[in-house]
């Protein structure tokens, strides 16, 4: 490191004592291509739900825009590499598969604390002003990792690393310090698409373009209605998140597990019975994912996610407690028990259902359900 400035050398250690993988730097100039393209994203509709994106769409055209006196930006990486392949979770039927981010605690709130601590050095001994950001305003981080060094977005458009593969949380620290930015990283894809032809809802348009609408992903965590009929039995086991096109990368090879004992899945995480998760209450529900970011999602909308694994399971035994929920409080749980029920009953059994249930039902969408 003998040609780094004493600064940025000092700030590579000081990340790295804080538990980062990996720290670069980059400006905050360059970004108007990919403006342009988060704005396509938007004017196609391609956001879903994501309102968020569109009322902030201003801000993520610059990091000027976001704070004017920036003058670089600290892009970090915290490997979260599961021990084993994600994909090996999809054939067993009767139980969920939790993306492999959100087995571990909230990685928002583990990679904001040690940002922290770094953009707290760093003011310290430099006297400069500091600002962290960690998924939570309008910075595009993909982007910026990419410039800075740290990867390149994969036709997936997620991140890509040579030493960790996919997997890595990022974060950024925005400050008054100018420092020497990083050569950007080449594009390492080549012909490769096995990211795109995995995909079991087929949300690639086209390499390097996502629809979130069809994304398992956006499906499962944020939306918030009833999923359409062509995704559930594509779904399969998947309750929260999809790792598919992360998980296939070739560029996995050289991915290690995470060291970061935060990120250590929880054992009731990585392979849970639907059985018992279908009979989770709210306050069961928050219990058990307290500390966790599927909490975020509430109750109702992981049960309707339940429902659909379970309506995928062929696991019959599961019948009276899919049964249960036709009188569940929230017409996205009632809606998905009778489609799940229709998976697994056979023709006098839903016929016997639907005499006793579908006259009770007062909600249009479930019982449209009932029409199946």
């Amino acid at each position: 490191m003998s040609d780094i400035s004493p600064a940025k050398n000092h700030i590579i250690q000081t990340a790295k004592e804080a538990g980062f993988d990996l720290v670069k730097i980059t400006s905050p100039f360059g970004l108007e291509k990919n403006a342009h393209h988060f704005k396509q994203f938007l004017d196609l509709g391609r956001h879903g739900d994501m309102a968020w994106m569109m009322e902030k769409s201003d801000r993520r055209q610059s990091p000027l825009t976001l704070w004017p006196e920036v003058k670089s930006i600290i892009m970090l990486g915290m490997n979260y590499g599961p021990s084993h392949d994600p994909l090996s979770l999809l054939s067993h039927t009767d139980r969920g598969n939790i993306s492999v981010y959100a087995r571990g605690r909230d990685y928002h709130d583990v990679v904001k604390k040690k940002l922290k601590q770094v953009a707290r050095n760093l003011h310290r001994k430099y006297d400069a002003d500091v600002k962290v950001f960690v998924d939570t305003a309008p910075v595009m981080e993909k982007p910026l990792a990419e410039k800075s060094g740290m990867g390149w977005q994969g036709k997936h458009t997620n991140l890509v690393s040579r030493d960790f593969g996919s997997w890595l949380f990022l974060g950024s620290i925005f400050t008054t310090l100018y420092l020497e930015p990083d050569e950007p990283e080449k594009d390492h894809c080549g012909s490769c698409v096995k990211c795109l032809d995995i995909c079991p809802t087929k949300a690639f348009p086209a390499p390097n373009q996502l629809d979130a609408r069809r994304c398992i992903s956006y499906l499962t965590i944020e939306y918030k209605g009833h999923i359409a009929k062509e995704f559930r039995k594509a779904m399969g086991n998947r309750i929260y998140g999809c790792d598919d096109c992360l998980a296939i990368c070739p560029w996995n090879k050289f991915a290690k597990k995470t060291l970061e004992p935060s990120y250590d899945p929880r054992i009731e995480f990585t392979f849970p019975r639907l059985s018992d998760l279908i009979e989770l209450d709210d306050p069961a529900f928050r219990n058990l994912f307290s500390g966790s970011p599927v909490k975020r999602i509430g109750r109702d909308y992981f049960i309707r996610n339940i429902l659909i694994a379970v309506g995928n399971s062929n696991d019959k035994s599961l019948i009276p407690k899919v049964k249960d929920k036709l009188c569940d409080p929230s017409p996205y749980v009632r809606a998905m028990a009778v489609w799940a029920l229709l998976q697994l009953c056979n023709e006098e059994e839903w016929q016997n259902f639907k005499d006793k249930y579908s006259i009770k039902e007062n909600d249009d969408a479930v019982r449209q359900e009932w029409q199946k």
